[in-house]
């Protein structure tokens, strides 16, 4: 006990923890922040607050100014150490440090951490769901933080306190109790946790207290966990205060243990304005009070009106709401008032903005009645909301002398009809009301107090108890009704009598109640309450002092000192850029290769190569790379020569020509892609997804659409592929230089650049946006490599497909909401937006939270909003192959969205459920982008029927075979794929029109008037072109290896570019089957070494770098391709790109593809083949299921024969053997006397004819136009006009049928009983069905019977449904009937369905509500 009067009870250093810290939710912020003044006036102690890391909206965290020079050398050393911290400042009176922690990282911890506390403190975590899960953590990280802080900042001996507001931060307290026990602990509680649940579940809670089990309470309410943590928190702390004498009668009782000292809440009165400023702001209010009321019940107010208000949180009972409404009603009914009466009950509810019609009362000054004249803002649950039904309930709904007026609004200055804070609207009210049954404290009435209006307040409130012995009347400032538990009525009576009696008072008795309530508040001025904190901080401290112990400090070593440098006398080397000078006359060269053009126009390509030729090649035909380093030399030699200068022109005319035209205004399409493969020097592209995007805005510029493109700008895009000399695929990741690349840097009105804010826990994200000009689309790209963003953050657009799961939630989340924000800060609003893919479902949630928030619309009007102008093509079609996320990912990055959306967590995940409320289920993207598009479609016509049974399980009640999923099967970008020499011969031969209708098929038809000749010669030629780019990229790709020049030089000798030459070439993936030939290796070293007919092979491919069983489908080609019987035979082409694609399909005799069925989705590579007279030997499935035309190429059957796969593959592997034997192979060799195959020839001009016309971008464009961007485009128009009535129409109807759904009532179903008698056909069959509607109209329910088959795999298909007609309907009751007349013969099985009717439904699954009867 020496010690202890040796010891300072004054701390050195204070530490202040709390949810609300920078981040204002509640009361507990304006505790702390109002406190802070007082008390860095009061102690001499350092203070920081702590808080957490909560970028929620796109505003961040407005109240944090960060300054990166505080404590510079301890944040660097806590990051190292894995704790993401910032300091800065806190924009409150005095700016006090602040330090805000993202405790995010310890969600993947959380099972450790409270299995730690379990075993140390008993705490019960076990129930505890993520709303105490994420506070936990968060306190937590503090705790963490704190000694953290202290261990490399302060001494051991410092007196130290480590205060935590709320059982939120609670944890802190645990963690230093445990780790660092000298710090000094202080908990302070606001409202246990089972009290506020007791008053809130309108149980009684005082009259029982001394009763009552936390415990058995806690489990009752499901707060066990919360109760757990507070309770041992409050036993724990070496100091446990709270804010009133209630709360701590509460503690005694419920968390068994007596506070230490009772702290109560003060308050500054720095916000209420002085002398003329209040008069003036006084005068304001009221007349924008009277105005409002005037305009609502069309009475009249003259300035002795008394303005009485209710205000704070909707807690009808705990806020003594009920109270008030019914203290008026008594007032009005008993006529006691001395004066007109307005009350006021200001607080905020679900609503959707002010009354249009209000406002334009307002306006016009009109004296005609509206309805509910009680009522400023259009609330979304008008019927159930609590206020509005106690209005009706007591008859205040009509106006009269005494008159209540409900503004179920934030009193921001943005709510539409007063536009003014709070405080503003206050002022100029005469009377306040706060009738409380639950209020630890209670600040409103504080506040009142300050601006002069006195209040009425009850004894329940922690406020009424500090000031109930110095009042005794309404003159004195303020009444304090005595409040228990069952007097409810004598209070009711007292706040009514009390109102009448103020509003009789004379002008001088209410200025001396004005007066005496400014007396009164500045008695609950901080500087007069902080003693209590004072002694709070010096009862912890003497406690701490008996159980303090030293600790060693970490000492700071010279390293931790990130200015310490070691001096070097190395030489340090900076870079320098020369570029070429472009003559004035070729600038269009510059303006050439910034746009993607170029690549799809060969006379373009041909124009850079003729500047140089080898350094076209050496700069893997890249014009910017030329252009940087042609010789001056050259570039003079060019302006004077005729040729080129000739063919500038005509390319440069051609290019001004395309660009002049304009595109089509409407319909506009906003796309979304995670790739684009528009080239080869363009890394942002992995396969075919990419490929396809690219084509698709090639397309969109050729058709002239409207099109915006989002993605990404890579640094490292997609790896590069090289083999190790056991066939072992190795990656390689190089940064792009995007000085090479056509990017321009997007920059806003003022010049500078344009920065896109997304957020991510605790934190912004900034991204940088580069634009690409694809022809006249615009493609622009989100980088987020910024030296603001810290290292994670940098690397999300690093790789694409890169990283781990939550590498890949962050970039759908870039993707997602930074597209919509980029959109928005361009200007753009679209008719239509496309998600290709899943990745890009986040865009529709930022849709929603725009329109939520900008346009006020409700969660369910936004969605119809959205959903009527999206369209998501699924490109997947396994189950398992869309992107989904754990909840406890989604926790991390999403947790805020649902809070805009204002809808609950499990309704959020319900929107990436395949299942509704199945919470071990993962957020699959897929099933949010089908949740919030009206319109889905698949790549292929099969894929489109795999998604639709793929998807059948979310639309109950309904067969896949009624879906409203479609499809656009998939096309290749004619001039980007076909070959020079096809492309002159095409555009030569099939007329001038061709190019502007290139899917019309009577173009392509006149393939058969040109000679087979001509034909043969351009396949011989694009076969000796692949066969020497072989060569030439196989020998470097080997020296790389440093491989066996013997075996290198017998392949090279040995590929043959007369030979019948098959390629295969895509990603390797197992269900792709490339190993498919390499079942019978006896039978295919026959087929490639026959002398007479030799075939050759050329695979080339990527897998995945996580798919071993891909990888190892490499290995095994390149284990067969060095057996001595196949060396220069099976040519394996390392690292597959554009350049590698395009020489194949143009290149190759027969392009092979042998997938699973029906597990390709579509595939183009066989409609680029082709475009280049190369003939498909492919299995039915995707595209070629459709696109396959009998001697044309050749098919192996979409049937799958055996479910055993391996007996699958190997009967699969003869058939190709036989076609290849029997078929393929003979036909080629077939020739005339001078080497013509003609029959060979045949069967590539029916392909090029029957097949090519069909499988062109444009055809897809066109699909994609007719029959998704313009119906959605005029579906959008109509659910936005006038002010989207339709929408709200649409929401309003379906909640409405929803509500009402389950009360349907099934009086009769009359229909001939089937198992006595048999039906003919033509024999017309009846049937009756009557329902009890219970308030659905009868056109809203249509009633279906459902005529179904059994197949031979046991599945139940749908043949046809008959809807019944409404015949008649009386009362409730609804009458359908049917007269069915069959067409067709069998056996049927069928069963009757209701489902909900709307004339502006666009689908019936669009309101998935089924009912079986």
């Amino acid at each position: 006990m020496n010690r202890i009067n040796t010891v300072n009870k004054r701390p050195g250093f204070i530490f202040e923890t709390s949810w609300e810290v920078c981040n204002k939710v509640g009361g507990i912020h304006t505790v702390i922040s109002t406190k802070s003044p007082a008390l860095s006036n009061a102690v001499e102690a350092k203070i920081i607050y702590i808080g957490p890391d909560n970028a929620r909206h796109s505003s961040g965290m407005s109240e944090f100014k960060e300054d990166k020079n505080l404590y510079l050398t301890w944040v660097s050393h806590a990051r190292r150490q894995g704790l993401k911290v910032r300091m800065g400042r806190w924009q409150i009176p005095g700016n006090p440090i602040a330090l805000l922690i993202d405790y995010t990282p310890l969600i993947v911890k959380k099972n450790e951490i409270f299995t730690e506390f379990w075993k140390t403190f008993q705490l019960d975590s076990i129930s505890g769901d993520w709303d105490f899960i994420e506070p936990a953590l968060f306190g937590y990280a503090a705790g963490q933080v704190v000694e953290n802080f202290c261990r490399f900042n302060l001494s051991p001996r410092l007196n130290v306190i480590a205060h935590f507001h709320e059982w939120m931060t609670a944890a802190g307290i645990l963690y230093l109790e445990k780790y660092a026990p000298h710090i000094c602990t202080m908990f302070t509680t606001h409202a246990t946790i089972v009290g506020r649940c007791t008053a809130s579940n309108y149980q009684p809670l005082y009259q029982n207290l001394k009763d009552l089990n936390g415990f058995i309470k806690a489990h009752e309410f499901n707060v066990t966990a919360k109760h757990s943590l507070e309770r041992i928190a409050a036993n724990v702390a070496d100091t446990f205060t709270t804010v009133s004498t209630i709360t701590a009668e509460e503690c005694k009782y419920l968390l068994e243990k007596e506070v230490d000292i009772v702290t109560p809440n003060g308050f500054e009165s720095d916000f209420v304005p002085r002398e003329k400023e209040f008069i003036e702001k006084r005068k304001q209010a009221r007349n924008k009070i009277f105005d409002v009321a005037r305009a609502l019940t069309n009475q009249q107010y003259d300035e002795d009106t008394l303005i009485v208000i209710n205000s704070g949180r909707y807690e009808f009972r705990n806020k003594g709401i009920d109270v008030f409404i019914d203290s008026i009603a008594n007032i009005r009914n008993s006529k006691t008032a001395g004066k007109k009466i307005i009350a006021l009950i200001t607080v905020p509810a679900n609503h959707g903005g002010v009354r249009q019609d209000l406002l334009d009362k307002l306006n016009n000054k009109e004296k005609t009645d509206l309805p509910n004249p009680y009522l400023t803002h259009n609330l979304h649950e008008f019927n159930y909301d609590q206020v509005v039904r106690k209005i009706n309930e007591r008859g205040l709904n009509t106006p009269g002398d005494v008159s209540i007026i409900f503004i179920p609004c934030y009193l921001d200055e943005h709510d539409g009809l007063f536009n003014m804070e709070y405080y503003d609207l206050l002022i100029g009210t005469d009377l306040t009301v706060f009738a409380s049954y639950y209020e630890p404290w209670g600040y409103t009435p504080l506040e009142s107090l300050a601006f002069k209006i006195p209040t009425i307040t009850t004894s329940l409130s922690g406020f009424g108890q500090w000031i109930k012995d110095k009042v005794k009347s309404i003159v004195d400032g303020a009444v304090v009704i005595e409040r228990t538990e069952t007097n409810i009525d004598q209070v009711v009576s007292e706040i009514a009598k009390t109102i009448s009696d103020y509003s009789k008072l004379s002008k001088d008795e209410v200025a001396q109640a004005r007066n005496n309530s400014e007396k009164l508040s500045e008695s609950a001025r901080w500087e007069e309450l902080i003693q209590y904190y004072e002694k709070a901080y010096s009862i912890g401290l003497s406690k701490n002092v008996e159980r303090y112990r030293t600790t060693e400090q970490t000492p700071v070593s010279i390293e931790t000192y990130e200015g310490t440098k070691v001096l070097s006398n190395e030489p340090s080397w900076k870079k320098m850029r020369v570029l070429t000078d472009i003559p004035t006359s070729m600038e269009g060269l510059v303006k050439l290769s910034m746009n993607v053009w170029w690549s799809w126009s060969y006379e373009a390509s041909q124009l850079f190569k003729y500047i140089d030729t080898d350094l076209w090649l050496k700069s893997k035909k890249n014009p910017i790379v030329l252009l940087n380093n042609v010789s001056q030399e050259r570039l003079l030699e060019l302006e004077s020569d005729p040729t080129f200068n000739a063919n500038f022109s005509h390319v440069m005319q051609m290019f001004e020509e395309y660009m002049s035209e304009k595109q089509n205004e409407y319909p506009s399409v906003a796309y979304f892609s995670m790739e684009y493969g528009l080239n080869d020097n363009i890394n942002i592209y992995s396969g075919g997804l990419g490929i396809l995007a690219g084509d698709y805005l090639k397309e969109a510029s050729d058709s002239h659409v409207n099109m915006t493109a989002v993605g990404f700008l890579y640094k490292k895009g997609y790896f590069t592929q090289q083999l190790t000399l056991n066939g072992e695929q190795v990656v390689y990741l190089e940064d792009q230089n995007f000085n090479n690349i056509p990017v321009i840097p997007v920059k806003d009105k003022d010049g500078n650049l344009l920065l896109i804010n997304v957020f991510m826990p605790g934190r912004a994200v900034k991204l940088r946006v580069w634009l690409i000009n694809v022809g006249r689309i615009k493609l622009y790209l989100l980088d987020s490599d910024l030296e603001d963003n810290n290292e994670i953050d940098r690397t999300i657009t690093h790789q694409l497909y890169g990283g781990d799961r939550e590498n890949r939630l962050r970039q759908e989340v870039v993707l997602g909401f930074g597209s919509i924000r980029l959109l928005n800060a361009l200007g753009i609003e679209c008719d239509v937006y496309h998600l290709n893919e899943g990745h890009a479902s986040f865009t529709n949630l930022e849709r929603m939270c725009n329109l939520m928030e900008n346009n006020h619309l409700s969660f369910e009007e936004a969605l119809e909003v959205v959903r009527h102008s999206s369209l998501f093509t699924t490109h997947t079609p396994v189950p398992a192959g869309h992107d989904s996320f754990s909840e406890e990912l989604m926790r991390m990055y999403i947790r805020h969205t649902p809070d805009r959306l204002k809808i609950t967590w499990d309704q959020f995940m319900n929107l990436g459920r395949w299942v509704p409320g199945k919470h071990d289920e993962k957020f699959s993207m897929s099933i949010l982008a089908v949740n919030t598009c009206q319109e889905v479609n698949g790549v292929s016509m099969l894929h489109g029927k795999v998604s639709r049974d793929m998807f059948q399980s979310f639309y109950k009640g309904y067969f896949p075979e009624e879906l409203h999923i479609g499809h656009v099967t998939n096309g290749v970008h004619y001039a980007t794929w076909t070959a020079k020499e096809w492309r002159q011969l095409y555009e030569s031969k099939f007329g001038p029109d061709f190019i502007k209708d290139n899917y019309n098929p009577k173009y392509w038809e006149k393939i058969y008037e040109i000679e087979d000749e001509k034909i043969w010669e351009i396949r011989q030629i694009l076969r000796k072109k692949l066969i020497g780019y072989i060569k030439d990229r196989y020998q470097n790709n080997w020296i790389k290896r440093n491989d066996n020049p013997k075996r290198l030089q017998k392949v090279l000798d040995t590929i043959d570019d007369n030979t019948l030459t098959i390629g295969f070439a895509r990603r390797f993936a197992t269900y792709k089957r490339a190993n498919l030939l390499f079942n019978d290796l006896e039978r295919l070293s026959q087929l490639v070494n026959n002398k007479e007919r030799p075939v050759q092979f050329l695979f080339a491919g990527k897998a995945h770098p996580n798919d071993k069983p891909g990888q190892d489908l490499i290995k095994q080609i390149i284990e067969v391709s060095r057996m001595p019987e196949f060396t220069g035979k099976i040519i394996f082409v390392e690292n597959y790109d554009i350049q590698l694609a395009k020489r194949l399909v143009k290149g190759v005799d027969i392009w092979l593809n042998t997938p699973t069925r029906p597990l390709e989705a579509s595939g183009t590579s066989g409609q680029k083949a082709t475009l280049n007279g190369v003939l498909n030997c492919s299995v039915l499935d995707g595209w070629y299921l459709e696109g396959y035309r009998e001697g044309a190429g050749w098919g192996l059957t979409d049937k799958q024969t055996y479910s055993n796969h391996d007996f699958q593959n190997e009967l699969d592997s003869i058939t190709l053997y036989n076609l290849l034997e029997n078929q393929i192979i003979p036909l080629f060799y077939k020739r005339d006397k001078k080497g013509i195959p003609h029959e060979w020839i045949q069967t590539i001009k029916n392909s090029i004819a029957q097949i090519a016309p069909h499988y062109v971008t444009s055809r897809m464009m066109a699909d994609y136009m007719r029959q998704y961007y313009k119906p959605l485009a005029e579906r959008h128009k109509q659910i936005v006009a006038d002010d989207f009535v339709k929408a709200a129409r649409l929401a309003t109807w379906k909640k409405q049928i929803t509500n009402s759904w389950d009360n349907i009532e099934v009086i009769s179903i009359d229909f001939p009983d089937t198992t006595k008698r048999e039906f003919s056909l033509g024999e017309p069959y009846h049937g009756e069905v009557v329902l009890n509607l219970k308030g659905i109209h009868p056109e809203d329910v249509g009633v279906e019977i459902v005529m179904t088959k059994t197949d031979e795999k046991g599945i139940r298909r749908i043949q046809c449904s008959y809807e019944l007609e409404l015949n008649n309907s009386i009362d409730t009751m609804a009458f359908y009937s049917t007269n069915i007349n069959f067409s067709m013969p069998g056996m049927f099985e069928y069963a009757l369905r209701i489902f909900p009717k709307h004339s502006e439904m666009t689908y019936k699954m669009d309101f998935n509500l089924v009912r079986w009867i």
